[in-house]
């Protein structure tokens, strides 16, 4: 009973189009919603219909006559084809009008506020004006216009957060352009739209909206160098990860580690959540995923180095302290 109930209250918070979080958000989910009311109508329509002719034209006991044909009405075609005409003619105004207000043009020398490049299978995110560079938890403004560019490293992705608006495919050698202006601060969770590998169903979106004033702080914070290690086993973590091939994928911002073919590691420990939302960031779950990762993420490019356990625990202890 106890598992049923919480599938349930899942199931109730999945992320949805009708809980619109956007400007754009909100007229997708209009013309969505009118869509939703024009269907509604067309089988409250023809259900009454067939019921009204059903207990009409019904066979009845004793009567032998044939149903009288009635032919040639000119109003009631008219109102065959020229409502679903008008019906046509008012969504396609509304789609066109929406997709423009929803996606304007951009300049060709705009720059955009955010970077999205999608990996198999995570989210780079890159600040340019604040010279910041994080993964998978993607963080923005409340209540202002911003601009995000969409990339992919390798294969097609497809950027959607329901609650914060339309989709946006990622296309190799594609910058497309998606605009986002957030009514509400919150947590806002999405996923992969495309089918792009293995480990699609866990290629996640996390959206933290918050308001100009955090978000401010939150990249000046982002933006300084990686915390130097305090103990003995966080100093000898640091040491593996910078003589181990760590180095060689992932970049932790103020050390040798520049690399950008993994998840960027400069504040990681600061996340809520490892692998797209595979595991929470603690250091119990660095340690699981250092030491087994094919395990936990099948099919993700992180190699199993076989290290003792001795050095895996030392580099869990320090990425834990990244923060």
């Amino acid at each position: 009973m106890c598992k049923l109930i919480l599938f349930i209250l899942n199931f109730i918070a999945l992320p949805s189009v009708e809980s619109p979080n956007s400007q754009q958000a909100e007229k997708i989910t209009r013309l969505f919603n009118y869509f939703n009311i024009a269907a509604a109508g067309m089988i409250l329509l023809i259900s009454a219909l067939v019921i009204y002719i059903t207990f009409k034209y019904r066979e009845k006991k004793g009567d032998t006559r044939q149903p009288s044909q009635n032919t040639g009405s000119f109003k009631l075609e008219a109102m065959m084809i020229g409502g679903p005409f008008l019906l046509l003619l008012f969504f396609f105004y509304e789609t066109v009008t929406t997709e423009k207000s929803v996606l304007p043009s951009v300049e060709p020398n705009s720059k955009p506020d955010v970077i999205v490049i999608g990996h198999q299978w995570w989210w780079e995110v890159q600040y340019p004006n604040a010279k910041v560079i994080t993964a998978n938890e993607v963080h923005l403004p409340v209540g202002r216009q911003i601009l995000m560019e969409m990339r992919s490293a390798d294969v097609i992705h497809d950027w959607w957060v329901p609650g914060l608006g339309n989709k946006m495919d990622m296309i190799p050698e594609v910058n497309n352009y998606l605009w986002l202006n957030i009514n509400k601060a919150g947590r806002y969770e999405g996923a992969c739209s495309e089918f792009c590998g293995k480990q699609h169903a866990w290629m996640r979106i996390h959206v933290v909206a918050q308001s100009e004033a955090d978000y401010n702080k939150w990249l000046q914070a982002n933006a300084t160098a990686a915390a130097q290690p305090v103990d003995s086993l966080a100093i000898k973590g640091k040491t593996l990860f910078q003589t181990y091939t760590c180095a060689g994928c992932h970049r932790i911002g103020g050390t040798e580690a520049k690399a950008m073919v993994g998840p960027d590691l400069t504040h990681v420990a600061s996340r809520q959540y490892l692998l797209t939302g595979l595991l929470h960031t603690n250091e119990g779950n660095l340690y699981q995923w250092i030491n087994h990762p094919q395990q936990i993420k099948q099919g993700a490019y992180m190699p199993n180095f076989i290290l003792n356990k001795d050095s895996v625990r030392a580099l869990a202890h320090y990425l834990a302290q990244l923060k």
